[in-house]
């Protein structure tokens, strides 16, 4: 019996070693899969690697539709900083140039390191989508890099710590609420000391994640994770305790501009969740059946995540929601685009991503071990945000050209 015995312990041992041992190789040498399609040339042109490159390459597209329409308005918003005195959201408008029934926002930059996908496919629209499309009776507005401290110093957030897609509200109860799941997690969320990614906690981190999946499910943990708190303000997904100056700026901006328009139409641009080379469409849930309806049109054939599944998550303070909050007298539709990088549907794509964040974050707020390590974390970081890949950014812009023009012109037929 007990020879017996032993044989199943030493079976067990050798099976959960195994585990260990596939887990944690898969983990380290985690890679999302390539993007199986060549570069375009063309696509790749609308690409900046630094903020106040693509802010040029911006304004530079603005400029050359001046003689083309009327009454085009280039300016920008100069943001309050105490880390840098050169922070501006940008932004083109071009009025309805007959009839101002509908206006339509495309927005960049709201996580500081997305916004260099965000810049190339505005670029891109200006340059190409324009000249298809009728403003008879539609006015446009592009607004560039809304979080430029992120942008510039390639974080999501702002140099207050703050997601600017968890801190938008009308009802200031939004930062006293209390995410209850977070901070069952906040040891794994938060690390302290400086950051080391061979330590041998990083290197094992996938069975720290895996055992919380176990525990707590994948959905309820994403959700938790994800959905904003406003009780760490040195913890990823900071919602903060106030409106953040770049919202606080482009929130009359957007009343002004519109003031004119019977109904108003928003997509924001994202980068990082979901399957790589692929684009999302991630809004919010939607209770009123009817604008739901008029969105599916816009967007048809598009599969469009509406965040009301069992595997998703949905957040707070979410911007997209908050524009509507501001012009509740207008008919407003919304939506999220999302340019996925590391595969985080998947379970280990997830927790890699995860990591990353986890990782920069701490960097940031505690330093680095070495150089070295501050060289690595920052560099996975920016890839799951940014990727160097010419494959996948010639099909993020492929795919924001074929159904951004697809949806001004639905949204063009488009009636309350």
């Amino acid at each position: 019996m007990k020879k017996i015995f032993k044989v199943i312990l030493v079976g067990l041992i050798v099976v959960i070693a195994g585990i260990i041992g596939v887990t944690t190789y898969q983990f380290n040498t985690y890679k999302p899969k390539p993007v199986a399609r060549k570069a375009n040339p063309a696509d790749l042109k609308y690409f900046q690697d630094s903020y106040n490159d693509c802010r040029k390459s911006f304004l530079a597209q603005a400029e050359k539709i001046k003689g083309i329409y009327n009454d085009v308005r280039i300016s920008n918003l100069k943001i309050e900083s105490k880390a840098d005195p050169d922070l501006t959201i940008d932004y083109c408008y071009i009025p309805a140039q007959k009839t101002s029934e509908r206006l339509f926002i495309v927005t960049s930059g709201l996580h500081g390191v997305e916004g260099y996908v965000g810049s190339a496919v505005q670029q891109m629209f200006l340059k190409e989508l324009l000249k298809k499309i009728s403003l008879d009776n539609m006015g446009l507005l592009l607004i560039h890099a809304i979080n430029p401290y992120g942008f510039k110093y390639k974080r999501r957030v702002t140099e207050n710590n703050v997601d600017l897609n968890r801190n938008c509200s009308t009802d200031k109860k939004l930062y006293e609420s209390v995410n209850s799941g977070y901070s069952d997690l906040n040891g794994l969320l938060n690390p302290t000391g400086k950051a080391n990614p061979k330590s041998i906690g990083n290197i094992f981190f996938q069975l720290d994640a895996i055992g919380k999946i176990i525990r707590y499910g994948m959905a309820t943990l994403r959700q938790a994770i994800l959905q904003g708190q406003y009780q760490y303000p040195k913890g990823v997904y900071f919602g903060g305790r106030e409106l953040e100056p770049s919202i606080k700026a482009v929130t009359p901006l957007i009343q002004y501009m519109a003031r004119n328009y019977k109904m108003v139409f928003c997509i924001d641009l994202h980068t990082g969740y979901g399957k790589r080379g692929t684009m999302h469409l991630f809004p919010n849930p939607m209770k009123d059946k009817k604008k739901k309806a008029k969105i599916e049109n816009i967007f048809a054939g598009i599969p469009i995540d509406w965040g009301d599944e069992a595997d998703f998550y949905t957040v707070t303070g979410e911007f997209t929601s908050y524009i509507g909050q501001i012009i509740p007298e207008k008919y407003y539709l919304n939506m999220t685009f999302e340019f996925g990088t590391m595969d985080s549907q998947t379970t280990m794509g997830a927790i890699k991503s995860l990591h990353n964040v986890i990782l920069e974050n701490q960097g940031v707020h505690f330093g680095y071990k070495s150089k070295e390590d501050e060289r690595i974390i920052k560099h996975r970081f920016l890839e799951g945000y940014y990727p160097s890949s010419t494959p996948w950014r010639s099909k993020a812009i492929a795919d924001a050209r074929k159904t951004l023009l697809q949806a001004v012109k639905k949204y063009q037929e488009t009636v309350e």
